[in-house]
């Protein structure tokens, strides 16, 4: 498998071959995913992690770095479990022993394996911590749109009403008032966006025309 480099230059901390190894080996495989999980989510959660870390001095750039890109790849035994499968594919790759001690591995595995936003328990570590909120890099255009994106890939069957319902059941579920979704990264712009998020859903004819813009470009 192999694949262009990343859409942005070598970042500061990072060795040119795991720079390498991770935009030739790792981000390709989210081609095969959702449009809602491909090669730019996993470069976008990327770059939002390492942003985040500037913040930590003691957090180490590549273990940040290679858990960003790792996250999502368990999506290729499906999505229910995938943050275990993502674990289970960090601690089998025989590569990063290259670059990491046995113990930074695991630090790895686990920050891939506590991403998952429904996750009842925080994460174990701040490398946890920063995945988990990169991942929940909340822009209200770009969130109603993966959903969308996500229904269409995911539920073919439903007609037009059915994808809004269960549009309209998710967005409820995960980011609306009282919904799953935590932030963990105290000073992180989430918590302004999530609001922005939320007034839009809370007004559901406001919703609707989201909704029904975003269904005829689809």
């Amino acid at each position: 498998m192999s694949g262009a480099l990343l859409p942005f230059p070598v970042p500061a901390g990072i060795r040119p071959e795991l720079y390498r190894y991770v935009s030739e080996e790792i981000i390709p495989r989210y081609a095969a995913f959702d449009a809602a999980h491909r090669e730019g989510h996993a470069c976008q959660v990327i770059r939002e992690a390492l942003h985040l870390a500037e913040s930590y001095p003691e957090a180490d750039p590549e273990i940040v770095f290679t858990a960003a890109a790792f996250h999502d790849t368990g999506l290729s035994e499906g999505r229910e479990h995938h943050h275990n499968v993502s674990a289970r594919i960090i601690r089998e790759d025989p590569r990063l022993s290259e670059w990491f001690s046995p113990q930074q591995i695991e630090c790895i595995a686990q920050a891939a394996e506590d991403h998952r936003a429904s996750s009842k328990t925080p994460p174990r570590s701040l490398y946890g911590m920063l995945i988990a909120e990169a991942d929940r890099t909340i822009d209200p255009e770009d969130i109603l749109l993966r959903t969308l994106r996500f229904s269409l890939d995911h539920y073919p069957e439903l007609d037009k009403e059915g994808h809004w319902n269960r549009c309209r059941q998710h967005l409820d579920e995960k980011y609306g008032d009282g919904g799953y979704l935590k932030l963990w990264i105290p000073g992180s712009q989430n918590a302004e966006r999530l609001e922005a998020l939320r007034v839009i859903i809370r007004d559901r004819a406001l919703l609707r025309r989201h909704f029904e813009r975003l269904w005829a470009s689809r």
